[in-house]
C-alpha cells in the first residue's frame, strides 16, 4: 500500500506533503508546523518543512491506532493504545516524546476531542452496550456518558469555544453529523442526506466543519472505499465536497485542522 500525506485547502487545492511506502494514518497539525501521523502501532512525526517520518517515542504504549492528537497548548499529545490493557486506553505523554500517563481506567477508550481549556479529553467508548460519547479529565477521575440513544457513535470533537461536541451518531441504520452540549444535553442533528457522514473537526477559527462522507449504505467506517472530504458551516447549512478520494479509516479520524483555519491534513491511499 501506498499512502500520501496531504493537506486540503478550503477551496479544495490538494497539496502532497509525503508519498509513504507504507500504511500511515490521521494526521493532526502541530501549531509549530509539523504533523503526527501513526503506522504500525508508533507515531512519527513529518515536519513540512522537511518532511520525513520521523518516530516519536512512546515508551510503553506500543500499540497506538490512529485516535490520537496534540493538547491546545501544543505540549502533550494523547494516545489511544492496547498494548498494556485488555483494549484500547487512553494516554498522555509529552509532545517529543515520553513515557505515558494513563488517563481512563476503563477500556476500551478511543480519543477523539480535548476541551480547548485543555481540561478535558472526549473519546467513545462501549460499557457493555453501543458505543457513547465519553469525557474525562485530563488527569483521570471519573468518567461522563454524554449519549445514550443512539445504535452507534465515533469521532466526538470540541468546537473551540468550548461550548459543543461534534460527532457522528447512528440511528436506524443513517448516519449523519450531531452536535452536544459539551456539560451534556439534546443532541441537534447536524445533517441529514444521502452520504454515511463521519468524523466531523471543527475548524479553530470556529467558522467550519470538515467531515467524511462514504457511499449511502456504508456500513461502519472501512478503509479502501471511495470517499469525499466535504465542508459545511459550523453553525449549520448546506455541505460543500472539497475532494474525492481513496480512502476512509485512516484518512481523518482525528482534529487536523491548521492553526490559523486555512487548511487541513489527511491521508489518501493509491491502489
Amino acid at each position: 500500500m501506498i499512502s500520501e500525506l496531504c493537506t486540503c485547502d478550503l477551496d479544495g487545492n490538494v497539496t502532497v506533503v509525503l508519498t509513504h511506502d507504507g500504511h500511515i494514518e490521521a494526521p493532526n497539525w502541530h501549531p509549530d508546523g509539523y504533523l503526527i501521523v501513526n503506522g504500525g502501532g508508533r507515531l512519527f512525526r513529518v515536519d513540512l518543512a522537511a518532511p520525513e517520518l520521523v518516530q516519536i517515542d512512546t515508551g510503553a504504549a506500543t500499540d497506538c491506532n490512529n485516535d490520537h492528537g496534540i493538547s491546545p497548548c501544543g505540549k502533550m499529545l494523547v494516545v489511544s493504545d492496547g498494548a498494556q490493557t485488555d483494549g484500547s486506553c487512553l494516554y498522555t505523554l509529552p509532545v517529543g516524546g515520553g513515557e505515558p500517563k494513563r488517563v481512563a481506567q476503563e477500556v476500551p477508550c478511543y480519543w477523539h476531542g480535548w476541551s480547548p481549556d485543555g481540561a478535558r479529553l472526549a473519546y467513545v467508548g462501549t460499557r457493555g452496550g453501543p458505543f457513547g460519547v465519553y469525557t474525562i479529565g485530563v488527569d483521570g477521575g471519573a468518567e461522563t456518558l454524554l449519549t445514550e440513544d443512539f445504535d452507534h457513535v465515533d469521532g466526538p470533537d470540541y468546537t473551540p469555544d468550548g461550548k459543543w461536541i461534534w460527532f457522528n451518531g447512528e440511528r436506524d441504520g443513517a448516519v449523519d453529523l450531531w452536535r452536544i452540549p459539551a456539560d451534556g444535553g439534546t443532541a441537534e442533528q447536524m445533517t441529514d442526506d444521502g452520504p454515511v457522514n463521519w468524523f466531523p473537526h471543527p475548524s479553530p477559527d470556529g467558522a467550519h466543519i470538515v467531515y467524511l462522507a462514504y457511499p449511502t449504505g456504508t456500513r461502519g467506517h472501512p478503509a479502501g472505499l471511495d470517499v469525499a472530504l466535504r465542508i459545511m458551516p459550523a453553525s449549520g447549512g448546506p455541505s460543500r465536497k472539497l475532494v474525492d478520494l481513496h480512502g476512509g479509516q485512516g484518512t481523518i479520524n482525528v482534529p487536523s485542522w491548521a492553526p490559523d483555519s486555512g487548511a487541513f491534513a489527511f491521508v489518501r491511499y493509491l491502489t
